[in-house]
């Protein structure tokens, strides 16, 4: 077997040494040839020395050890400069791994001063020392391969051509010394079979390496390393040097653990590993390594090209929720953990309209607040933090009260939408601290006003949506109105006929009482769809009376709603039908949502200078969802018959008047619908009198 094994590392040898004359020579203008040189001369010494031991009862001295740590350092190198590592510090590439350069050498460096000084020796066969030579090698062999495997996987597509050979073969080097120092890890000595093929597999790897130093004219060094990879590559690399030192700490706990070693050891490795799985799947973690590759290894803090297709997405999927989405898409920028959302409503208040991860909010903010106009003039993102410490950076503009309420809150990120404020969100702390600099803050401002077009894209559709279905709506009004006048026409026609038929009493009484009926039903029917299209008349009017008669209206039903006036003689002005119409359909609702032995409550009131109707019932009740999502919709109705307008044309209404609706409700426990309209003074009474007088 040693003379097997002389060979065998006589011939890499041999083979080194012959690639490394050519690349001194005859190819010496080839890219990365100096380093290329070294790595292929300190690969055919320290085979030769493997080859001159193998003969020699003396093996694995200090000198073949540090020799083949060279080695590996050496190929590491020259994978590392072929990546395009060692760029300026002025290079305009995204990508300069100067930190993790920084953290090879000092693995390599600790490694060797350790192997000199004994500490790290392999021994062909060993019980005590194996272990850390053996997980030290394994380690080398397993940044190697982490190595190649950037080279190859980050290279372009028309570059690889080139590269492949040379990433094979050195590959092939590292793999084969993964294997054989896992074999002695698991069996605790080196197998001499396989350590005899390894020098013959090292000359094997020769060949595929000179093929790619012929194509190396079109070797690049200008590589851009995606975020993506180099996270998933850290992630691997930092799992194997844990499991490694995991494994050697717990071989030591069974080698000194006496008759409890082998359970400790078993209790010790499934603890790492649970432990390791949690820290992977932990998305604090994630973010942080995110942050810290992008702050140490690149010149810019985002790959923009990956992060733009990945907010595009998010906010391109289909189906509702975009709010939510837009939130999201944002937030993940800065590795915030939740928002809100607000948007720019007609009322002209900024009402909120998202939220992801965060409870909903309840509180609106007037599009004239000194807060919106701030966000609105300056564009800035604000920083809640900073502005805690330095409000004179923000002008000293007053932030709203609600903001109190959400501790968490970090940014203030304006949609901007044709120079306006389309809304604004509030961001949470992050899951990492970020700093926030010039590109972070230029990005939440792009991603912020592409955030705002895509929700102002939806709420025009929305908008021409339901504008196309009151067309329809009112269209077909026209031919059911026209259609209903020819029967009632028709059936006029057939009552004066069957007048002149006498002669049957029986059957001309019960032709008339149904054909009656049925005129009746249809011109009952006609009036009200024809109601749509009278012209308005706005006045001022008693609104006690007018809720006196709605519910005198709804007397017949049960339960039988109940009026309560706590301010008399109050006046609005509005149109009587309508507003008729409007409060009619809430008491209706009110009665229907409730059993015939519970209660609906109207009641009037003042307060300040506006007007109160509260109708107040102990019914089914809604959801929260369904008064948000569902509730003031057009054609969205729970009712079998139902057209589902009724609750959209009261809120319409009610805010033509200058006024607001407002609903509460609990499942189980009823609903509150509360119309608040402003209240007429007498003073404008007088004046309005005196005008007409006039």
């Amino acid at each position: 077997m040693t003379t097997i094994a002389s060979f065998s590392y006589a011939t890499a040898a041999l083979a080194f040494l012959l690639l490394s004359v050519l690349l001194s020579t005859t190819w010496r203008g080839r890219a990365h040839g100096r380093v290329l040189v070294l790595a292929s001369a300190i690969t055919a010494g320290s085979n030769a020395l493997l080859a001159w031991e193998a003969l020699h009862p003396i093996q694995w001295s200090v000198a073949t050890d540090s020799v083949e740590i060279l080695r590996n350092g050496a190929w590491s190198a020259f994978l590392i400069i072929l990546l395009g590592h060692f760029e300026d510090k002025d290079s305009k590439l995204p990508f300069r791994l100067r930190p993790s350069l920084a953290l090879i050498i000092a693995f390599y460096v600790l490694f060797f001063g350790a192997t000199l000084l004994g500490y790290f020796r392999l021994e062909l066969v060993s019980e005590s020392g194996l272990m850390p030579g053996v997980a030290g090698r394994m380690g080398m062999a397993v940044l190697g391969m982490l190595l190649v495997e950037q080279l190859y996987r980050n290279k372009p597509e028309q570059e690889r051509w080139a590269i492949k050979f040379a990433c094979l073969g050195i590959g092939a080097m590292f793999a084969y010394d993964f294997y054989l120092y896992s074999d002695a890890m698991l069996f605790h000595k080196v197998n001499a079979d396989i350590w005899a093929a390894r020098g013959a597999v090292n000359a094997l790897t020769v060949p595929l390496i000179a093929v790619s130093v012929v194509r190396s004219a079109s070797w690049s060094a200008e590589l851009a390393v995606s975020r993506r990879v180099m996270f998933h590559s850290a992630a691997l690399f930092g799992s194997a040097i844990y499991l490694l030192t995991m494994g050697s700490a717990g071989y030591y706990l069974r080698y000194f653990g006496g008759s409890w070693g082998s359970v400790m050891q078993v209790t010790f490795l499934f603890g790492a590993v649970i432990l390791l799985l949690g820290i992977l799947f932990s998305g604090s973690f994630r973010a942080w390594l995110r942050v810290f590759i992008s702050k140490h290894f690149y010149s810019y803090n985002y790959d923009y090209r990956e992060e733009w297709l990945r907010f595009t997405s998010t906010l391109s999927k289909p189906g509702p929720g975009l709010g939510d989405r837009a939130v999201q898409a944002v937030g993940a920028l800065v590795e915030s953990s939740a928002g809100l959302m607000w948007i720019r409503r007609e009322s002209g208040l900024f009402e909120p309209a998202a939220n992801w991860q965060v409870a909903p909010a309840m509180v609106s903010e007037p599009a004239d607040s000194p807060f919106c106009q701030f966000l609105d003039s300056k564009e800035w993102v604000v920083d809640l933090q900073e502005y805690e410490e330095w409000p004179s950076k923000y002008d000293d503009v007053a932030m709203p009260a609600w903001l109190q309420a959400y501790p968490r809150g970090w940014l203030v990120v304006p949609l901007m939408m044709q120079g306006r404020l389309f809304g604004f969100m509030l961001l949470m702390q992050p899951r990492s601290a970020i700093k926030l600099n010039w590109e972070v803050i230029d990005l939440l401002k792009i991603a912020g006003n592409q955030a705002a077009s895509y929700l102002a894209q939806y709420e025009a559709a929305n908008a021409l949506m339901v504008a196309r279905q009151f067309e329809s709506f009112n269209r077909m009004s026209t031919f059911v109105v026209h259609d209903l006048k020819n029967l009632v026409s028709q059936l006029s026609l057939l009552m004066s006929n069957a007048e002149r038929h006498k002669h049957n009493p029986e059957f001309q009484n019960d032709m008339i009482e149904t054909v009656n009926f049925s005129v009746q039903k249809m011109k009952l029917l006609l009036q009200k769809l024809s109601r749509t299209v009278t012209p308005e008349n706005p006045v001022a009017l008693p609104i006690e009376r007018l809720l006196r008669q709605a519910v005198a209206m709804k007397g017949g039903f049960e339960p039988q709603p109940a009026l309560t006036v706590a301010d008399a003689g109050l006046t609005v002005r509005a149109d009587w039908e309508r507003l008729e119409r409007v409060v009619g359909h809430l008491i209706q609702n009110a009665i229907e949502a409730t059993a015939r032995d519970g209660r609906v409550e109207i009641g009037l009131a003042r307060r300040g200078e506006s007007v109160l109707i509260r109708i107040t019932d102990n019914g089914e009740g809604m959801s929260e969802d369904f008064i948000r999502e569902r509730l003031f919709k057009p054609f969205e109705s729970t009712k079998s018959a139902g057209m589902g307008i009724g609750a959209f044309e009261s809120q319409e209404y009610i805010e033509e008047l200058g006024g607001t609706l407002e609903v509460t409700s609990e499942r189980g426990r009823g609903s509150t619908f509360t119309i608040i309209l402003p209240l007429l003074k007498q003073e404008r009474q007088d004046a309005h009198t005196l005008n007409q007088a006039a």
